[in-house]
């Protein structure tokens, strides 16, 4: 199969997830770690999405995160799925999740889907083909003025070594907001990622990297024409250290900011 026969397949996926999501309201939240959760409605978009993908693409594994890897372990192609992305949103009847597929292809995304039940959109992207969200293209912002950009910030570290990198995030949140026209934190890096290549974010910053929630995201706003680097400007891919994606005018500003911010939290 190429990536235009896998397209469909990818949004079928995404869409099986964004039925069981609307259908049912979760029941139980269990914890998985320190303030990190996962509910019913989570485990069961990821057996329900694992078993579509296993019929129709037995050839390629999958990495959720809920069941970690299955299927082929071979990295030249494997699926990247966050079944429910912003749980903790879910859990609380925030209408701000989505169920985030990806396909990479080694160490990079070459095909996304993106489905947020609650609000009605579904995003997909085939590299080198545009990102689009339902059939319409959609093109990253084109703000080159940090006055002028709402900028999303990811939610804060949590376990060992926290508190350094909250630091990280406090003086970021000090210097965008005395400068930014407006700072957001969303609690869905899929969204996230999505508004920016859709125009409705001008960057988020996502000081953390997890393949699942990320790699769909990335590749939607690659093809809106918006950049994701890692934090030392090198691009992204599934072992970057953070996701920092920004229309390209804001570029080097974002950088410097986030560099500052880092010089700030060691004072």
């Amino acid at each position: 199969m190429n990536l235009d026969d896998l397209l469909p397949i990818a949004r079928e996926a995404v869409a099986i997830g964004h039925r069981i999501v609307l259908e049912r309201a979760p029941r139980s939240v269990v914890a998985k770690g320190e303030r990190d959760m996962v509910t019913d409605v989570d485990l069961a978009v990821e057996d329900a999405v694992r078993a579509f993908l296993s019929r129709e693409t037995p050839g390629i594994g999958v990495l959720g995160e809920e069941h970690g890897r299955s299927g082929p372990a071979d990295d030249a192609l494997w699926w990247a799925l966050d079944p429910v992305d912003g749980t903790a949103n879910l859990a609380r009847g925030i209408p701000l999740c989505a169920v985030s597929l990806g396909l990479v292809a080694g160490r990079r995304g070459v095909l996304a889907a993106i489905d947020a039940p609650f609000l009605g959109v579904a995003y997909s992207a085939v590299e080198g083909g545009g990102a689009f969200v339902d059939d319409e293209r959609i093109r990253a912002s084109a703000v080159d003025d940090l006055s002028e950009a709402v900028i999303s910030i990811g939610d804060f570290a949590r376990g060992e070594g926290a508190e350094a990198k909250n630091g990280v995030r406090m003086a970021l949140l000090s210097r965008l907001g005395a400068r930014a026209q407006r700072i957001r934190m969303i609690g869905t890096a899929a969204i996230d990622l999505a508004w920016v290549a859709q125009g409705r974010l001008d960057a988020s910053i996502i000081l953390a990297n997890m393949p699942w929630d990320t790699l769909a995201g990335v590749l939607l706003v690659r093809e809106a024409g918006g950049v994701v680097v890692d934090l030392d400007d090198t691009e992204h891919t599934a072992d970057s250290a953070t996701t920092i994606a920004v229309c390209a005018g804001l570029r080097p500003e974002v950088l410097r900011i986030l560099h500052e911010s880092q010089v700030d939290a060691r004072r």
